[in-house]
């Protein structure tokens, strides 16, 4: 057993969820939607297709895949979406209940972007809270 590695314990993803939202503030969706709307703040959507298609698609959210997330928004690379234009963006990562978007948010953390955050609850939460939404390919019918 390597004595180094003594503290090198497996963390679980609740432990892990805990440690990585301890490191910065979360937006509610009325809030996301305020900081949105006035111009402060830029919305991911990092939910897979089939979930847009099905719930719908929040107004002005940008689209990334979560595999594509930190190519789309380092504003440094070669394959940089035109709004991930500073370090200083704050970015509010959007997922369906807030789980994978506290992990996105942490990763986007990491490479600069300091203000990276996530809404809590998700889509699910944003849609639950009244704000716009609107229909998806497929949720239309």
């Amino acid at each position: 057993m390597d004595a180094g590695n003594v503290d090198a314990r497996p963390v679980g993803i609740d432990e892990l969820l805990e440690r990585v939202r301890a490191g910065y503030s979360r937006m509610e969706p009325r809030e996301a939607y305020e900081a949105t709307e006035a111009g402060e703040a830029l919305l991911v959507d990092i939910r897979y297709a089939a979930l847009r298609e099905r719930d719908g698609l929040i107004p002005g959210a940008l689209v990334v895949e979560r595999n594509e997330l930190e190519w789309r928004l380092d504003p440094q690379g070669s394959h940089r979406a035109p709004e991930a234009t500073s370090h200083d963006l704050l970015v509010v990562v959007i997922c369906n209940e807030g789980y994978a978007s506290s992990l996105a948010a942490e990763s986007l953390r990491r490479l600069g972007l300091h203000r990276a955050t996530d809404l809590v609850g998700g889509f699910q939460a944003w849609r639950a809270e009244g704000l716009p939404v609107t229909a998806g390919a497929q949720a239309q019918g």
